[in-house]
Order: structure tokens, then sequence, then C-alpha cells
């Protein structure tokens, strides 16, 4: 099930489950004849009905949804209304499934801004209408829903986190993966066309990556793999990203470095890996293809494609060497 899927699910859910409790609870109210409740109550179950229904109708992006604030704002509010109408007891009972469904249904800095108000002025009020020893059972109540709800809100984020870190991360390597290249690189792309600031790629390879691999066998070679990437990211700039394409290749993205930077910054890689000792391989050197987004450029695969013909090129020319190109048509 996809995140979005379960955010959409969960979101439904509990807006499903307010939606009953508080519909049973205006029948109840009508049933003895506490209109001002009934009213309440049918309001918070009309609120909650329409979040779920809000909830299916942006399931597509649920993750981007902007209207479950307004709405767990509208349900805090006229459980603070119960409260004026019919006393702190009664809000107090009531406002406990409307925190529990904010921190289900929002982000968990979202959730927070949301309840604590209510919360610390609902406890607020329970200690001013009530004895401490009558009121302490409730206050501890909110004290123990916050908490555990907050608990559960930032373990799930934590777990989303991480799961999209384990879809874009290389595991041998720590650095981005091949999926996640072209999704970057087309941002970075949009963002160079719309600021007129350069973006700059670099296509690394091992050279003789064959031969290594032959050598070190696929263990060692995962580990040299790792090594050269710890490597290059003391290399480049907060601002580039390194990516890990698999057989020995490695692709950087250069955000806001022109022609001149690309030139510079590659030979300095390139430099600093022949200059190293590697482990069972002593020295190691690297071919480089690099080139700079130009006006032409739309695509993703396009500016890649002409950085891999630039590393081809530096292989055909005799490995250990950087070789640049200019534009579509020619290698300068």
């Amino acid at each position: 099930m996809t995140e979005t899927r379960l955010r959409t699910v969960t979101s439904a859910l509990a807006y499903g489950l307010c939606t009953l409790f508080f519909a049973m609870l205006a029948l109840q109210n009508l049933r003895f004849g506490f209109y001002s409740l009934f009213y309440l109550s049918a309001g918070l179950s009309a609120i909650s009905l329409g979040g779920c229904l809000y909830t299916l109708a942006v399931s597509t992006y649920q993750l981007r949804a902007r209207g479950h604030v307004p709405l767990a704002l509208a349900l805090e509010l006229l459980t603070l209304m119960a409260a004026w109408v019919n006393g702190t007891i009664t809000a107090a009972f009531w406002s406990l499934p409307v925190l529990a469904l904010a921190f289900l249904v929002l982000p968990l800095r979202s959730a927070l801004k949301v309840t604590l108000p209510l919360a610390l002025a609902l406890m607020m009020l329970l200690t001013i209408a009530l004895p401490l020893a009558d009121s302490l059972p409730s206050i501890m109540a909110f004290v123990l829903l916050i908490a555990s709800a907050g608990l559960a809100s930032w373990h799930y984020d934590h777990m989303a986190q991480s799961a999209e870190d384990l879809a874009i991360i290389d595991p041998v390597t720590g650095a981005h993966n091949a999926r996640f290249l072209d999704e970057t690189l087309q941002k970075e792309i949009s963002r160079a066309r719309a600021t007129t600031h350069p973006v700059s790629i670099l296509m690394l390879d091992i050279d003789h990556h064959e031969q290594v691999l032959e050598m070190l066998g696929a263990d060692q070679t995962n580990s040299l793999y790792r090594q050269l990437a710890e490597h290059l990211f003391t290399l480049i700039r907060a601002g580039d990203t390194l990516y890990f394409l698999g057989n020995g290749r490695f692709c950087l993205i250069l955000p806001f470095t022109h022609e001149e930077g690309a030139r510079v910054t590659a030979e300095r890689i390139r430099r600093s890996i022949a200059e190293a000792q590697w482990p069972r391989v002593g020295r190691m050197t690297v071919s480089i293809g690099a080139t700079t987004h130009i006006n032409q450029d739309s695509l993703a695969e396009r500016l890649r494609q002409r950085a891999t013909e630039a590393l081809e090129e530096a292989g055909r020319r005799g490995h250990d060497r950087v070789w640049f190109s200019a534009n579509p048509h020619r290698a300068a």
C-alpha cells in the first residue's frame, strides 16, 4: 500500500468514526431534550462527515491536501462552544476524539499547533471549575492522549521518511540511486531555464572496471564503490548531489556551475582520485565526461546523454582524463 493510499484510508476511517461518535451523541441529546448540545454534536458529526467526503475527493493528492487543518479547527471551535454551553466536563469528553483525529489526519507539527491550545484551555478550565482531585484524571487523560498520539505520529513520519530514503538511496554507496537522478536533473533544468543560472553534470567511470571487478570480486568491489563515494562526498559542495548508477559509474549534478566551473571541478576530482591510495588496488584512475545545460536542453535525458557521450570520448582518448561536451553536436 502506498503512503498516499494509507493516508487516505486512515483519514477516512478517523473521520468516519468521529461522525458515528458525534451522531450517537446528537441522538442521545435529542432524546433527553438537550437541544443546544444536540445542535453542537450534530454540527460536529456534519463536519466529520464533510472531512470524510473531502478525504475521498482528494485521495489522489492526499499528501498535499490543505483542507484538513480548517476542518480540525472547526471541530475544536465547536468543542469549545460546548464548554461555554454546558460546562467544561462535556467539552473535555467531546474533545478526546477531536484531539485524536487531528493527529491521524495532520502532520505532527500541524497537529501539535492545532491541538495544544485546545488541550491547554480545557485543562485550565478543568482546574478552575473542579477540585484538583476531580480534575486530575481528565488532565492526565489529555496529557497521555497527546503524548501517545504525538509519539505514534512521529513514529509514522519517521518510518515514512525512512521508506522514502530507501527508495532514492543506493544501499551500497550511500549516494542517490539512478532512479532519483532523472527526477532531480529535470528539476534543476527547469530551475536553470527559469532563473538563467547554469547547471552542469559530470559522469564518472572507474577506468578498467572489468579488470578491477575480476581482481577484487563482487564484495570487495562494492567496498571500493563505497570508499569512492565517501571520497567524492568530501570533494563536492553542499548543494551538489552524487548518484551511483552501477558498474563503477557515478554522476554528479552541479547546480549554479558554469562550463569553466565544471571543468575545474572535474579535473580536481580526477586528480584527487588518481593521487589517493586505495585498498587492494593501490592506485586507481577515473574518466570523467562533463557538460553544461544550454538553452536548447529541456529534457534531463538529453543532458545526461551528452555527458555520457563526453565520458565515452574520455575513455577513447586513453582514460584518466576529463572531456567536456560543449554542445549536442561538437565536443571541445
